[in-house]
């Protein structure tokens, strides 16, 4: 029989462990981007822990393409928004709005932010890289 006491301590450790993962793309399944074009709520129960992330999948399919070549799948210059990127500012992507680019998924802060790349994706992406290249040590 287990003490209330450890059940507890045991209840506390897994909600620290749990809540001491970061998620990556807020949970979104970064496969759906380029398969299915949209931006997908991962499940809870498919994960893959990756540079300290916790990556979640809509399907075990996706889980293991990922796994296969997780660089192919995670959003470019590290999930910035590209857009704010080529401007000079490091800020966040958000998850849910995004452009795949030549086979490469990038992340953007805002519908209008999406607009301004696909409107001319190779010279935001240049001034993109540009940036992020100043700012990797």
């Amino acid at each position: 029989m287990i003490r209330p006491t450890a059940l507890v301590l045991s209840l506390i450790l897994t909600a620290t462990s749990a809540a001491g993962q970061e998620w990556a793309l807020n949970g979104m399944d970064p496969v759906s981007y380029s398969h299915d074009g949209g931006a997908v709520p991962g499940r809870t129960d498919i994960v893959t822990m990756w540079k300290g992330e916790a990556w979640h999948f809509a399907n075990e399919h996706n889980r293991a393409l990922f796994e296969a070549n997780p660089r192919a799948y995670a959003p470019g210059m590290g999930g910035l928004c590209v857009v704010a990127l080529s401007e000079g500012r490091p800020e966040p992507g958000n998850p849910r709005y995004f452009a795949v680019i030549d086979k490469r998924t990038y992340l953007v802060r805002s519908e209008q932010a999406r607009k301004r790349l696909l409107a001319d994706p190779q010279g935001v992406l240049g001034r993109a890289k540009a940036t992020w290249a100043r700012m990797k040590p």
